[in-house]
């Protein structure tokens, strides 16, 4: 009898690799996820769709109806993938004796996603951070005080709450704005780079270190992967010291000397992932280091809607427009897969709520895709 995998996102590309990654390796596939339509669920490699609450809602009734699915469905194995992570990590303790949640301890998860936290234990490590500090302290007014900086909340992510801001800006108007903890830090030039590893008990398994072809907003929909040795170390002292085990994603900028410093940490599943050779997935997670993790022969990515979107956008207005063009026009589809068309060709259906929500809010695809499954620290977000 296969064994059976629950993937608690359906909505990002992301969790497509993984279900067909799965369901290639013999095992049966299953997706929880707030909204009712979603890419993954198009897939025939997913054998089941249950829908539940968003985290948004009150984080119990969500770990409660994960549970009801688990135990229903005899789970073997609970993969939270994106923002989910931080709330499904919360199953441990309650899951029954036959299933293994793949996530860090709460606390350690928490303290990696912390946009205070982790540049405080990088630091100890002598590892490169931009200086950081909470935004009541001493500390964040000198840093206003000397340098250009950036204001964004603690478990912020795909660029919510975040603000540039030049140097001598009083924080106090800023800081009467926010609804949620926050942290000034020093505003960093040069290139920005992003970065997806997974990891085994302190070494780094994988690890893809790539940038943005095409943006949208601060998230990119289009995607080069590339070979930065500072960055590759730096990852490695990390994961080393922490003793990590799991996803582990990075976002850096490299100067013009070549050093890499990371703005922060992403303990889950990025982008990156889209680099790595699908079938190669599902025994990176159930034998680690038992064979190599391959990365596929393209180093251009993009997701196509989104690409496509940003090319349409430039082409009257902004100098960009020929370079998005060649992107789309050569760029590997993330989600296309002949054995497996459908997710691609219903995208713009499946992903029709979260677009209603993107133009309703006025925010990017990145922001609203990730809003109800987003850890507030016990803020809850209505969707509309």
């Amino acid at each position: 009898m296969s064994k059976t995998v629950l993937l608690t996102i359906g909505r990002l590309p992301k969790a497509l690799d993984f279900a067909r990654s799965f369901k290639a390796a013999g095992w049966r596939v299953l997706v929880v996820e707030p909204f009712k339509s979603h890419l993954t669920g198009a897939s025939n490699c997913v054998d089941e769709c249950f829908q539940v609450p968003p985290p948004s809602k009150g984080k119990e009734a969500y770990l409660t109806a994960l549970l009801r699915v688990i135990e229903d469905e005899a789970v073997d194995l609970v993969l939270p993938l994106s923002e989910e992570t931080m709330h499904v990590a919360h199953l441990a303790g309650r899951l029954p004796a036959q299933t293994r949640l793949y996530a860090p301890p709460v606390d350690h998860l928490l303290g990696l996603h912390d946009k205070a936290r982790f540049p405080a234990c990088a630091r100890e490590y002598g590892l490169d951070v931009p200086e950081t500090a909470l935004i009541e302290s001493p500390e964040a007014q000198g840093i206003a005080e000397g340098h250009d900086f950036v204001v964004k909340p603690i478990f912020s992510c795909s660029g919510r709450g975040v603000s540039l801001h030049v140097a001598r800006t009083s924080l106090i108007g800023i800081a009467a704005t926010l609804s949620e903890p926050a942290v000034v830090q020093v505003q960093l030039k040069g290139k920005q780079y992003s970065t997806f590893a997974i990891a085994q008990a302190g070494e780094v398994l994988t690890n893809v270190i790539y940038q943005g072809a095409v943006m949208t907003g601060s998230v990119a929909v289009a995607f080069e992967r590339v070979e930065l040795p500072a960055i590759q170390e730096w990852v490695a002292t990390f994961v080393q010291r922490e003793n990590h085990t799991g996803f582990i994603s990075f976002d850096f900028f490299v100067d013009g000397s070549g050093k890499a410093w990371a703005i922060e940490c992403n303990p889950r599943v990025t982008s990156g992932v889209h680099f790595i050779e699908t079938e190669d997935l599902a025994p990176a997670i159930l034998e680690p280091g038992s064979k190599p993790i391959r990365f596929k022969q393209t180093k251009l990515m993009q997701q196509f809607y989104p690409t496509l979107t940003e090319v349409q956008a430039a082409m009257f207005k902004g100098p960009h427009f020929w370079e998005r063009l060649r992107v789309l026009r050569t760029a590997q589809d993330v989600t296309w897969d002949a054995r497996d068309p459908m997710p691609f060709i219903t995208m713009p259906i499946t992903a029709f709520s979260i677009i209603a929500m993107s133009i309703r809010q006025q925010q990017t695809f990145g922001q609203v895709s990730t809003q109800d499954i987003s850890w507030f620290e016990g803020a809850c977000l209505e969707l509309g």
